[in-house]
């Protein structure tokens, strides 16, 4: 990176038309931060203190706890230091940090909302054979594969942000680091780079999103076919939180990265509320 760049730091404008609010909104967005974390923590603790929640839909969520404890702490830090008055600067490093860590934990819960609803899918489906279907072994392997997916997509989207050439203006126009604000900065054509983001993260939500359709597909039917309202009604309640989540992950992304024009303001209300909302 050194051998390609003048800039030492960046400079992060944060969310748009926002001037003069910056009070308001760190007594916002830090008691939603501090719910969130004290939510996902209460959590986690009581999956793994009650030996009852011990099953693979309960590990799942356990580990979405975590995910939904350090996704908002990749930005909300930063921007909450800024918004108290301090400085606005982002080391160049730590912007690449900070860009890689957001597609990292964001495609690994993108992958764990999957490997949820294949989970629903089997309990629903196949209720006597979920037990061996989803043994540990099994989610463990899962998971793991979520973990890689989503390193192997951080890693491709950073390198081929920042191989580019920096060199000019440094005022990204965000509250925190992303493709789309980061790359109008470079030095060359980032077209390519460009191309590459929004195709690579739309591939992978869209594969995703492939893989939640056709899960609760498969559940609906099968709902369907349960005679008592009280059975329809109990594997609904299972489904329709998880679903919500889903529709809250999915929606940002498709704003953000596939709309032909970047449009400042609309990208960051989209993304508080997929970095700050959604985990809370």
């Amino acid at each position: 990176m050194r051998n390609h760049t003048e800039l030492n730091e960046f400079i992060l404008l944060g969310i748009p038309q926002t001037e003069g609010l910056e009070t308001v909104l760190l007594v916002i967005f830090s008691f939603i931060y501090l719910f969130t974390l004290l939510g996902n923590l209460l959590i986690l603790l009581g999956i793994v203190s009650s030996l009852t929640l011990h099953t693979p839909m309960y590990f799942f969520l356990g580990l979405l706890s975590i995910l939904d404890m350090l996704f908002p702490s990749v930005t909300c830090p930063k921007m909450l230091f800024y918004l108290s008055g301090q400085s606005r600067a982002i080391s160049y490093k730590g912007c690449a940090v900070q860009l890689f860590f957001y597609h990292f934990l964001g495609s690994v819960e993108g992958c764990l909302y999957s490997v949820m609803a294949y989970d629903r899918f089997v309990a629903i489906c196949h209720p006597l054979r979920y037990k061996l279907i989803m043994r540990p072994g099994v989610c463990v392997g899962l998971v793991v594969a979520a973990w890689l997916v989503g390193c192997l997509q951080a890693t491709v989207l950073t390198s081929f942000t920042f191989q580019l050439p920096y060199c000019g203006p440094n005022r990204v126009d965000h509250f925190f680091c992303d493709i789309p604000a980061v790359l109008p900065l470079a030095c060359a054509d980032s077209s390519l780079a460009q191309r590459l983001g929004s195709t690579n993260v739309g591939f992978l939500a869209l594969t995703l999103w492939l893989c939640v359709c056709v899960s609760y597909t498969r559940i609906g039917i099968a709902i369907l076919r349960i005679h008592s309202a009280e059975g329809r009604q109990k594997a609904f309640s299972t489904c329709s939180a998880h679903l919500t989540a889903i529709l809250c992950a999915y929606g940002p992304v498709i704003i953000i990265y596939l709309q032909p024009t970047a449009n400042p303001f609309l990208s960051a209300m989209v993304q508080i509320l997929n970095n700050i909302v959604s985990p809370c």
